[in-house]
Parts: C-alpha cells; sequence; structure tokens
C-alpha cells in the first residue's frame, strides 16, 4: 500500500454520532470493541496509514466525554447537538475546523472493516480528476439490506460501469434489498471548499434526516463530477449496527487476522479455533495450538508453543517458550521459558529466561530469577527471587496481613522446601533453604536452614543436614 504524501493538506472526518440504539446498551457503540480495539479506533487507524495526521471526530452529547477519553488529544471532538442525519454531522465536523482544507476524507464509526489500502485508492482516485467534487467508496455484488445502492447511468457495454447518478437510501425504499448490488460504504472523499458550500444546503429526507449521500444527486444535477470507486472485497462494507453484525464483522476481521499471520510464518493448527486480536504481534516459526487467546497488544517472539487453552492478554512473551493451557496477563516472559499447564502470571509478573513454572502456579507483581523451577501449586505474590531457586510444591508467600501488602525476597540459589509458608516481610539469603511445611516468619540468613512451626534456625554446623 502507498500512503498518500503527507503534506497534503487533508483532513479525515469521522461520523461517531448515531445513538446506536440496536446495540440495546449503557456502552457508545463506538467503544464497544472488535479483537481488542475500539470500533472508533478503527477508522482513526484506517486514516493514519493513509498518511493523514489531521482528524475531527463527531460526536453525541451523550458520548462525546467517552470517546475524547479513549482518543486524547489525538483528534478534534465536535459535537452534533441532535441526529439530523450524516450532512449535518460533516456540517458540524466543518465548523469544528480552523480552516477548510482542499480535501475532506470522511468515515463512519461503526464500518470497522473498511482497509486503508482501499481508502488511499479511492483518495489517488479521487486526485486523479482535479476538477472532482466527489468519490464514494462502493463494493460492487455485496448485499446490504440496511445499507445505501449506488444509482448509475446506463451503460451499453457489459463490462464498463455507467456514471454515478445517486445514492438510494436503506430507509427510503419500501423494501429491505436482499440482493447483490453494488452498495455504498459510508467512505468518502470531497474536495473541501466544494463540500464547505454545499452539505448545509442538502435539504431534509422524508425521515426528517439531511443524507450526506443526497450530495451525489445535488452534485449531478449542478454538472459537477462525481464518481464511486469499486473496492475488492464486498465485506468491507459490512457496519455494525447491533450485537449480531458485531459477531459477524468480528468473523471477518478474525480470519483476516489469522490469514495475516500465517503468511508471515506463524502456524496455526486450527485456525477457526484461535483468536488473535488485532494489536498482537507474532514471531516467526511460532505455532498456536487450538483454543489459544492473544489480546491487546501482546507480542509473542520466535519459535514458541502456545496453547492449546492459552490466555494471553497485554503481555510480552521471548523467543522460544512453551506455554500451555495458562493464563498471561500484563506479564513478561522472557526467552527459553516453559509455563504450564494451568498456570496464571498476573499483572506485573517477570518470568526471567529459562524459568519453569509448572501446574497450578500463580504469580503476581513478582521477579522470578533466571534458571528458578516452581513445579506445583505454588503462589508468589510481591516477591522477588533470585536466579536459580528451587521452589518446592505448595510454596506460599504470605503477602497480605490484612491491611497491607508485604514483600518476600528469596537469594540466589535458595531451596524452599515443600509447603513452606513466607511470612512477608521476610528475605531468605542466597544458597539459604526451608525445610518441608516451615512457617517462616523471620529473615533466613545466606547459606543457614530453617525448619519448624514457626520455623527456627538450625546450628550453622548443621546447615547440610537436617
Amino acid at each position: 500500500m502507498n500512503a498518500i504524501n503527507s503534506d497534503i493538506d487533508a483532513v479525515g472526518i469521522v461520523l461517531a454520532a448515531g445513538r446506536g440504539s440496536r446495540m440495546r446498551s449503557r456502552i457508545p457503540k463506538p467503544l464497544h470493541t472488535l479483537a481488542g480495539r475500539e470500533l472508533i479506533r478503527f477508522p482513526i487507524a484506517a486514516l493514519k496509514n493513509c498518511g493523514l495526521s489531521r482528524f475531527v471526530v463527531v460526536a453525541s452529547p451523550e458520548n462525546k466525554d467517552a470517546i475524547a477519553g479513549i482518543l486524547g488529544d489525538e483528534v478534534v471532538c465536535a459535537v452534533q447537538i441532535s441526529p439530523e442525519g450524516t450532512a449535518d454531522a460533516v456540517a458540524c465536523g466543518l465548523r469544528a475546523m480552523t480552516a477548510i482544507p482542499s480535501l475532506v476524507v470522511v468515515l463512519a464509526a461503526d464500518t470497522p472493516l473498511v482497509r486503508p489500502e482501499s481508502v488511499v485508492r479511492l483518495i489517488q482516485s479521487h486526485r486523479s480528476a482535479p476538477t472532482r467534487r466527489m468519490t464514494v467508496l462502493s463494493a460492487a455484488g455485496a448485499i446490504g439490506p440496511d445499507l445505501g445502492h449506488i444509482k448509475r447511468a446506463a451503460c451499453q457495454s457489459a463490462d464498463a460501469l455507467g456514471g454515478l447518478l445517486g445514492i438510494e437510501e436503506a430507509a427510503d425504499r419500501a423494501e429491505p434489498a436482499y440482493y447483490p448490488a453494488e452498495i455504498n460504504t459510508g467512505v468518502y472523499c470531497f474536495d473541501g471548499l466544494w463540500l464547505n458550500k454545499s452539505v448545509e444546503a442538502v435539504p431534509k429526507s422524508a425521515t426528517g434526516e439531511r443524507y450526506l449521500t443526497t450530495l451525489v444527486a445535488m452534485a449531478v444535477d449542478a454538472g459537477d463530477k462525481v464518481e464511486a470507486e469499486p473496492i475488492a472485497l464486498a465485506d468491507e462494507a459490512m457496519g455494525v449496527n447491533d450485537r449480531e453484525q458485531l459477531a459477524a464483522a468480528g468473523a471477518v476481521l478474525r480470519d483476516r487476522i489469522n490469514r495475516f499471520w500465517m503468511s508471515e510464518g506463524v502456524t496455526l493448527v486450527d485456525p477457526a479455533a484461535t483468536y488473535i486480536d488485532v494489536d498482537v504481534v507474532i514471531g516467526q516459526d511460532t505455532v498456536l495450538q487450538p483454543n489459544t487467546m492473544l489480546m491487546d497488544d501482546t507480542v509473542i517472539g520466535e519459535a514458541c508453543e502456545i496453547g492449546p487453552n492459552a490466555s494471553i492478554r497485554s503481555s510480552r512473551v521471548g523467543d522460544r517458550c512453551r506455554i500451555i493451557a495458562s493464563t498471561l496477563e500484563e506479564s513478561r516472559v522472557e526467552d527459553d521459558v516453559e509455563i504450564g499447564p494451568y498456570s496464571h502470571l498476573r499483572p506485573a509478573a517477570l518470568i526471567e529466561a529459562g524459568v519453569h513454572l509448572g501446574n497450578y502456579v500463580e504469580v503476581k507483581n513478582t521477579r522470578v530469577g533466571s534458571g528458578t523451577a516452581a513445579g506445583h501449586f505454588c503462589y508468589l505474590g510481591d516477591a522477588d527471587i533470585g536466579d536459580g531457586v528451587n521452589i518446592g510444591a505448595g510454596t506460599i508467600t504470605c503477602n497480605y496481613d490484612g491491611v497491607d501488602k508485604h514483600q518476600t525476597v528469596i537469594g540466589k540459589d535458595a531451596f524452599i522446601g515443600s509447603d513452606t509458608m513466607l511470612v512477608a516481610p521476610v528475605t531468605v539469603g542466597q544458597a539459604a533453604a526451608t525445610g518441608a511445611g516451615a512457617v517462616v516468619t523471620r529473615d533466613v540468613p545466606e547459606g543457614r536452614r530453617a525448619v519448624g512451626v514457626p520455623a527456627r534456625l538450625l546450628p550453622q554446623q548443621q546447615s547440610g543436614s537436617d
């Protein structure tokens, strides 16, 4: 994809003021998520990938603050006070600009499947005809009962397209049209000055709304040039108006994502049972087993095996790691680590290179040093664990006293016996050891051994045996 030149005087307008009542949700429709990304972010990302850097989002009074909270300073947020149609929404967006640009690109917040390369094609088509006022991105041979249909002039050649005459809105049809047609995707490119002058003159329809699509017929009647540019993939026209359409769009997007990563050298054993969010990154030669979920901005290194039944959110995993039937959240895993089955890394877990975490190990806000092993049934919370430590089955860091959290420190090459309770704050020194079932309430010095309940230090000369 070749983006347009960044020095072009262009602004993107994203329409996000629709009520979204069919979603039946307290969450504004633009903030519902698809493959880990809010709907409103998809058109912004598409415009950025095309080379645009200035954006106006048109919101409703009800969702303005929520959208501004998600997008922050990267956009100007305009408000459409009442739902009077897409032409009125665009007019609100234009009024929010300090100056009218030469090029205006309009997208809807509820059409997340439009690809950046299609928007680039639209802009290039529009710019190839300097006197053209408006170019519409269309989808030929699509079925869209709730989308507008492109109307063209009759053409003698079956291989040619007639000139654009207008767009028939779904609300103006007597019945929904469940047949293949050329459909309006809701993506437009305009001559900015012409748009600013014309959009205010758009009349109200029979439904009382002012449609942006009316500009097509207005331009044709005035002798101005307009055109529809068909896209390659009809599914780009899919909109999201209810939960069923959200799921349908998710299936299409998930298939695109899976195909992309397979083309990049990642093995998906069962693509239909693999869920990868749009902002995930995966290294070459990694294998994803069935029922694997990689979410948010997770990064997986090369030559890993993930799954089956693994769930990883907002985490970093190094190279050559194996994670089976486990859950990772906001954690970092370095190279050559084995985890699972049935382990859980909670936020701020750092697992250094060569660590082995077996079944039913929970780690939270803890560094586990290189080469350390915890094979079975452990809770390691608010701890700093050195390199080469052996952690026996049933070990628990007792980090919470009912009021505050406290830290446990375990030194390099320590040996923690099975069923040890480490009552924080407490330190086990380098090469120290605890006996099975010990309840450690005081620090264990370097090289010493503590046993019993509560744990007591064995005499130093006996530190090599029980």
